[in-house]
């Protein structure tokens, strides 16, 4: 099963540097970057307003743990945006595409 991971960062900087390591260490296949978009949540307490970077990650569900982790080690904000949502459908040429990009070896 696939899946597209969301990560919000603060810079473009991040966003690169995480989008590059995912995709080499065949973490993910794909990383696209949605800049400027507006964040509205509560922290500490208090209403934030604050302007974000958006990564849209395609993967395996199988290994979003490991994407996950490298992403943590990667990532400035100390609960960051890590969530994923399946895939449902996708051509066959696409699915392929992902299964061949994405194949990071699960340790047994």
């Amino acid at each position: 099963m696939y899946c597209v991971v969301l990560v919000t960062v603060p810079t473009p900087k991040i966003a690169r540097q995480i989008a590059k390591k995912v995709v080499i260490k065949k973490l993910a296949a794909c990383v696209n970057i949605i800049p400027d978009i507006r964040s509205f949540y509560i922290w500490n307490k208090k209403l934030c307003n604050d302007k974000e970077i958006l990564l849209v990650i395609k993967t395996r569900m199988a290994i979003f743990n490991q994407l996950s982790d490298e992403i943590k080690l990667n990532h400035p904000y100390k609960i960051p945006e890590i969530i994923a949502l399946p895939i449902v459908h996708g051509t066959k040429e696409y699915i392929q595409w992902l299964k061949t990009n994405c194949n990071k070896v699960i340790p047994t």
